[in-house]
């Protein structure tokens, strides 16, 4: 896979978004740069990273923060150690924190918009702690505060444009061919639906461009973000009924999708990191076609080698960004991207998916990021079956 360097991000959310990198609302700051005074010795960095809703053996969200906020730790010589909450609550979530600033950490990495409330909670009561939220937007920030523009000096999150690598997924499937295509989302919440209202329009684009009329999506939310026998059975239905390759966006629940899958040869579209060896590993050689991926190991590094230059206060400190590409040239530069492991064919070569990334950078592809809108905004050239939510 390629390497997702922490180079300097500049991103934006609009209604109409042009993925460009023209202006920035926050920096992942490439820790090549000069160092500021005061860098801190790694030794004294403890970080700690919370689990969100999976734990660290979901092959995707969870996992990669582990791994890579631990993998970061060895190599710096800083202490690590990561805790599963007792249960998805806030509480819950809370008292993990509370517990490893009680035994010494001073970093907190978090994984998903559930840490909202957490990180509201606790940043005043921990003014010496630095909270680090990942998938956590301002909005999450505003929303479990009641004020506009909420921030502290003690804490940074980031968000990604999850409706680019969407999109690229997409139109990658429909340019290798693909007509049946599925949506399964976990929970509906906006990271899942950006993914997937990505989906739909990089699937429309492809097919306009293509004139074709006869591409299908079918698109539902699981309800969770692992597999399930409800949700395996509705894949089954998909599979079976002639869905061609399934775009599984929602921690472990491609599990559920590739069982159904395996039954009648059918492909997935892995999510946040290239899912290709492990589901591949598992269920069949080839099944993944391509992965939807975000930096979120870059994005940890990025961090955690900015607070080791002392750099927090100049880069991080009270800032929320949203990041996505950063390059219409030098794709492993970018934030989102599709995996390496892509299955290329005549249809869509490497060559067009670099084409395909600098139309988006430069803002001649626009791609929509509203996730309030109703999903048949985008029921254009493809035709979208909406079937709500598993539970």
């Amino acid at each position: 896979m390629k390497k997702f360097l922490t180079a300097a991000l500049a991103g934006f959310m609009s209604i109409s978004l042009a993925a460009c990198g023209s202006s920035s609302s926050g920096t992942a700051a490439s820790s090549s740069s000069s160092a500021a005074s005061g860098s801190s010795d790694s030794s004294d960095m403890k970080v700690a990273m919370i689990t969100d809703y999976g734990d660290i053996t979901d092959q995707s969200f969870n996992q990669t923060t582990y791994e890579a906020s631990k993998a970061w730790a060895e190599k710096n010589g800083a202490k690590f150690n990561y805790y599963k909450p007792a249960s998805d609550a806030d509480a819950d979530r809370e008292a993990s924190i509370e517990q490893a600033i009680e035994e010494g950490y001073n970093i907190i990495v978090m994984p998903g918009y559930a840490f909202a409330k957490a990180i509201v909670d606790e940043a005043d009561n921990y003014p010496d702690v630095k909270f680090v939220g990942i998938d956590v937007s301002q909005s999450d920030l505003d929303t479990n505060s009641n004020e506009t523009g909420w921030t502290r000096d003690n804490t940074y999150t980031a968000v990604y444009q999850e409706e680019l690598p969407g999109y690229m997924a997409g139109y990658a499937a429909v340019k290798l061919g693909y007509k049946k295509l599925g949506y399964l989302g976990g929970m509906a919440v906006p990271a899942v639906i950006r993914y997937g209202y990505g989906y739909v329009q990089g699937a429309n684009e492809a097919a306009k461009e293509l004139g074709l009329s006869d591409v299908e999506i079918k698109y539902v939310y699981g309800g969770a973000f692992a597999g399930n026998a409800d949700i395996t059975a509705a894949m089954d239905t998909w599979f079976s009924g002639g869905t061609e390759l399934v775009f599984a966006a929602g921690g472990s629940i491609y599990t559920s999708a590739a069982e159904a899958a395996a039954k009648v040869n059918g492909k997935l579209i892995g999510v946040d990191v290239d899912q290709a060896a492990t589901i591949d590993g598992k269920y069949g050689e080839g099944m993944t076609v391509t992965s939807a991926m975000k930096g979120l190991a870059a994005t940890v590094n990025a961090v955690l080698d900015g607070i080791k230059a002392g750099k927090w206060d100049s880069d991080y400190a009270g800032k929320a960004d949203n990041l996505g590409l950063v390059s219409g040239t030098d794709l492993s530069k970018n934030y989102v991207q599709l995996a390496d492991s892509t299955q290329w064919g005549d249809g869509f070569t490497e060559d067009d998916y670099k084409e395909l990334v600098s139309k988006l950078y430069n803002g001649d592809l626009k791609v929509d990021n509203d996730t309030t809108v109703d999903l048949s905004k985008y029921d254009g050239v493809v035709k979208v079956d909406y079937q709500g939510s598993l539970k």
